[in-house]
């Protein structure tokens, strides 16, 4: 059995992501780019499937070669 995991608003998920704009967590979360659950009329966010999401992300991301 798993641990209950409290849900984050989409302005507390903002603040998780570094400090986005909660209007762009909305929107990220409608598209599907986030991990997310609808519940009635607001967006509701779990802490681990956020990082989890930012650890797939950073490794998706390439980087620009290094100035030699």
């Amino acid at each position: 059995m798993s641990e209950f995991e409290q849900l984050m608003s989409d302005a507390e998920a903002a603040k998780f992501l570094g400090g986005l704009h909660p209007k762009t967590v909305q929107r990220m979360a409608r598209r599907g780019d986030l991990p997310a659950y609808r519940i009635g009329r607001y967006w509701r966010f779990r802490a681990s499937e956020l990082d989890q999401w930012l650890r797939v992300e950073s490794r998706n991301q390439t980087s620009p070669p290094a100035h030699t």
